[in-house]
């Protein structure tokens, strides 16, 4: 895809901008993931600019190829993942990867990671980033908006399972797309995460948070699922279809790790971030007995093109393992942001 002519006095104008904070071609911006933090931007604009990241994509107006990945250990993957946004005058890529044993090992979060933005007029780096906190946030903002269309109204009951480092972001701003929750059910096979996290949440969050004893207790219970694990190689699932009732909505960041897969066959609507990204991950081995047919993309739903939830009972099931095109909506926004706030560290090229 390349930048229509349309568009290139506005790219021009932009590039001019950032030379108002930055010398491209001789510095570049780097930001730690504590100055990522510091960026003031509010959970309201990161669901937005995801949002938008999910339309543009399933209307065609990105340039993103799947993501790639390599394995060098059981159960690890680096995912190289490239996008360029036009509109947004926004080309980058992730370089992230994912150690599920990195906490016993060596005491640091599984997620690690770097993210380059660049100048897509020369090719000029603007920008390196830590990924991790960018990673958690716009995954947290997919889910928020999938729940927003999908979800039954009235929703009272929420489970989260695994409530990690991705977990915990799921669960801080939850109210803002599920209003009428009484009880949040966590669950984690490392509990002190979840003592952790009621410790943490329960005096800011005007909701009940219960620890399930197990995942049965917790999907049972939840009339939305939010599983934020590992993406194990192998079919070892944990949650069974005979506590799968209908009218349930399951999102998963992990692909199908968890689930038996006679679960996902049944489902009314099997929802996808990426049909092309679903069908590369189908042939790395991710999803043995193959995946159902796939009602829509996300992006396809929220541009109400296809319709979301039309009835109660329907059992949705929406698969977003994650895109490089929701990176770099926010990350074009924070690093605009950065900019004008002095915030990172200028490097010489």
């Amino acid at each position: 895809m390349k930048l229509p002519d349309s568009l290139r006095p506005g790219a021009e104008k932009y590039r001019k901008w950032i030379l108002n904070y930055l010398d491209i071609g001789r510095e570049l911006l780097y930001l730690s993931q504590d100055a990522v933090k510091s960026i003031p931007f509010t959970p309201e604009e990161t669901r937005n600019a995801v949002e938008k990241a999910l339309i543009a994509y399933s209307a065609g107006q990105v340039d993103m190829p799947s993501k790639i990945g390599v394995h060098p250990l059981t159960d690890t993957f680096f995912h190289a993942m490239p996008a360029y946004v036009p509109e947004q005058f926004a080309v980058g890529i992730k370089w992230g990867s994912c150690y599920p044993e990195n906490r016993n090992n060596y005491g640091i979060p599984q997620a690690q990671g770097l993210i380059m933005l660049s100048d897509h007029l020369s090719g000029l780096p603007l920008a390196v980033l830590d990924c991790k906190y960018v990673t958690e946030i716009r995954t947290a903002a997919v889910t928020y908006t999938a729940i927003h269309y999908l979800a039954p109204k009235n929703v009272e009951t929420f489970g989260m399972i695994g409530v990690g480092v991705e977990g915990r972001q799921h669960i801080k701003n939850i109210l803002t797309v599920l209003p009428n929750l009484n009880t949040i059910y966590i669950y984690d096979v490392y509990e002190p995460a979840s003592d952790a996290l009621i410790f943490d949440f329960q005096h800011d969050i005007p909701v009940k948070i219960v620890r399930a004893g197990s995942y049965e207790e917790l999907v049972k219970n939840a009339q939305v699922i939010v599983s934020a694990t590992v993406a194990k190689e192998g079919y070892a699932p944990v949650i069974l279809d005979s506590w799968v009732s209908k009218g349930k909505t399951i999102l998963m960041c992990e692909g199908h790790t968890l689930y038996e897969d006679s679960i996902i066959k049944r489902s009314d609507k099997y929802i996808v971030d990426s049909r092309e990204q679903t069908e590369q991950f189908k042939n790395y081995g991710y999803y043995p007995f193959g995946y159902p047919e796939i009602y829509a993309e996300t992006g396809e739903i929220a541009a109400g093109k296809i319709p979301g939830r039309e009835d109660p009972d329907e059992l949705i099931i929406a698969n977003n393992f994650g895109m490089a095109v929701e990176d770099m909506f926010v990350v074009r926004a924070l690093f605009d942001r950065a900019l004008e706030h002095s915030i990172g560290i200028k490097l010489p090229l």
